[in-house]
């Protein structure tokens, strides 16, 4: 076997086929495809060009598993663009997600295998995150659940996606792969950004307009006369959302080493994603911005930012307050005013008609109850047409007390070891970067509940990043003091 395994790694690698047996090879595959062609027509040839870009696409994700890790990022941020484009017609381009990351996966086996390490097993967050996987397990033998199908369903989106985490954490090992990933992840955002901008100032595009014109989505997003921009996202709340993240990331890495210059472009970052969170028209996200600013200030705590600080909340209160006729700052303001908010008091009365179902339930309906796989595989159950606008609500109703005593204590625990992280780093570039995800992980953990800030694309997947990034901070700065001292 050994012996095989040199004389391809000879022939393919090092003489790149450029020996008889190459030529014979490609002369063989030449008369193949030629043949598959003639009998197959367009068809067959799409597929032969498919497959000749898929070989080397899963070889390169599997073996060089930094390559995946990007993909996913780029992948996971565009695809709902890339659905409402019709870029592939009617392939379910929401599978390709699942497949980079089964993908990964494999390549995590794989490499674990060569080069063995469980030590990131060892800390709070795995834990926790592993016994809440194996909760999500348990609830298919949960004795209320209406459909294991709905379980089915969800959970291979539930447990794929936390594994990767595990992932993560194994494959960021060096800081200037933080840096390629955090470069990634602002220019896709400053993309979002400018996409979100030109729907604004010059309205939609006409594969856009086309979905527009459905009654549903015009009473959902058509508010005051004004249209709530979604970028390049499923809907204007994750838009939000992510514009919302993204500034604090710009915001965590401006405390870091970098030069002025890089500061005052993140700070025009950061103003521009806050600004297009605006033209979403989400509520909910306005009231993260003061939330996220006052963690900011309290792990950044000095004279300096305190008088920012003050300054900055005397002008946060004077937008509330002032009189205006924009019906974007009157959006703004209402976000601070619930009890004149319909939509909120809808869900404050949902919330507390469902509060003695998940009382009288401990283990909750099943995973997947409400919701899509809720309406079709149980749709006559109580929970198949209840709304649970909040991702804390969600657990509750679907996992009961239980499932939503062990995802605070996750949500914890996460939020514990990054201002924990926080304060034990000693680089400063590591530093800013542990800031940030730690703004990110518990805006977004405040997020959850007004909406379900964890279900869409791309925070499905980045939550993850962000809390693997949290602990590998610590691992790097750790080894670079032991190499020091």
């Amino acid at each position: 076997m050994k012996s095989l395994k040199n004389w391809m790694r000879n022939i393919f690698v090092i003489e790149k086929l450029h020996n008889p047996f190459g030529v014979a090879l490609l002369g063989v595959l030449c008369v193949v495809f030629t043949f598959l062609i003639a009998k197959g027509g367009l068809a067959a040839g799409i597929m032969i060009l498919i497959a000749t870009l898929a070989i080397p696409a899963v070889y390169a994700l599997v073996v060089y598993p930094k390559i995946g890790i990007i993909a996913l990022m780029v992948a996971s941020y565009l695809i709902m663009w890339l659905i409402r484009m019709r870029f592939a017609g009617d392939f379910p381009l929401g599978t390709t997600i699942d497949g980079l990351q089964i993908l990964l996966i494999l390549g995590f086996f794989i490499k674990q295998k060569s080069n063995p390490d469980w030590s990131y097993l060892r800390n709070p967050i795995s834990a926790m995150i592993l016994i809440w996987i194996g909760y999500n397990m348990l609830q298919l033998v949960n004795p209320t659940a209406e459909s294991p199908l709905a379980w089915l369903y969800t959970i291979r989106t539930v447990a794929v996606v936390m594994l990767m985490y595990f992932v993560f954490m194994y494959h960021i090992k060096t800081i200037e792969f933080i840096r390629l990933i955090v470069k990634t992840w602002i220019g896709l955002s400053l993309f979002a950004a400018i996409y979100g901008f030109k729907q604004q100032y010059f309205g939609f595009f006409g594969f856009e307009e086309e979905l527009l014109s459905d009654p549903l989505t015009i009473a959902l997003l058509f508010i005051g006369g004004v249209w709530r921009k979604f970028s390049i996202f499923s809907d204007p709340v994750a838009f939000s959302y992510n514009m919302v993240i993204s500034a604090l990331l710009c915001l965590g890495l401006i405390t870091g080493p970098i030069s002025k210059a890089k500061k005052i472009l993140l700070g025009i970052f950061a103003i521009f994603f806050l600004m297009n969170m605006l033209y979403s028209g989400t509520r909910g996200a306005y009231v993260l911005v003061p939330v996220s600013l006052i963690l900011f200030s309290i792990l950044k705590f000095n004279k300096q930012i305190m008088i920012l600080g003050s300054v900055g909340a005397v002008l946060f209160i004077s937008l509330i307050f002032i009189p205006t006729s924009n019906n974007t700052l009157y959006r703004f303001q209402s976000a601070f005013k619930p009890s004149d908010d319909a939509s909120f008091n809808v869900r404050t009365i949902n919330q507390k008609r469902i509060q003695p179902y998940i009382l009288s339930h401990p283990l909750g309906g099943g995973l997947g109850a409400t919701g899509v796989w809720g309406k079709r595989f149980a749709p006559t159950s109580y929970l198949a047409n209840f709304p649970p606008d909040s991702g804390y609500v969600r657990v509750a109703v679907e996992l009961g007390w239980v499932g939503l005593l062990i995802f605070c204590i996750l949500m914890f625990v996460i939020l514990k070891t990054g201002v924990d992280n926080y304060f034990k780093i000693k680089d400063p570039e590591l530093k800013s970067y542990c800031l940030a995800m730690t703004l990110i992980a518990f805006t977004l953990n405040f997020g959850n509940y007004p909406q379900e800030a964890f279900v869409q694309f791309p925070v499905s997947i980045y939550f993850y990043l962000v809390i693997a990034i949290i602990n590998v901070c610590l691992i790097l700065d750790q080894k670079k003091q032991s190499v020091e001292t």
